[in-house]
């Protein structure tokens, strides 16, 4: 009788050793699945990361030269593209037209600047900028010939 129980015994243990085996190649199944899509993932994560960084620096300002002098191209505003890539006096402009709380003349902005706005050709380089910064996405240039911020 004792042989019996004991056979029993074993029987019954490598049933429970069977069984946990099982489910241990279950898991170990569903870790190496779970493993192989995280290095999808990463992957991807990686193209995009180097896609970003390309588009960022393809956006950053480009110091050129015109006429032997460095002079430094407006960013079109997107995407990644921060004020903070704008050149400086082009990043005060925009901050006078947005505090404006509506749409702004250039006249208007040129007294902020402190410009003599009584002279007419002491305009036309702000009224550049803010045309530029308009193409470029910074501003919205109404028909009147006014200008608001975008927000």
């Amino acid at each position: 009788m004792v042989e019996s129980e004991i056979a029993e015994r074993i029987a019954a243990r490598r049933a429970e050793l069977d069984e946990l085996e099982d489910q241990l190649v279950k898991q170990l199944e569903e870790v190496r699945a779970e493993r192989d899509e995280l290095a999808v993932a990463e992957r991807v994560w990686q193209r995009m990361a180097e896609q970003l960084a390309a588009q960022t620096a393809a956006a950053a300002p480009v110091p050129v030269e015109v006429a032997g002098r460095a002079v430094l191209l407006v960013p079109h505003r997107g995407h990644g593209v921060a004020e903070d890539a704008l050149p400086p006096d082009y990043q005060r402009i925009l901050a006078i037209v947005r505090d404006a709380g509506g749409p702004v003349a250039t006249r208007r902005v040129g007294e902020v600047l402190g410009l003599p706005v009584a002279v007419r050709g002491k305009l036309e380089p702000l009224r550049g900028k803010l045309s530029k910064l308009a193409g470029r996405g910074w501003l919205r240039k109404l028909p009147d010939g006014r200008f608001t911020a975008r927000l």
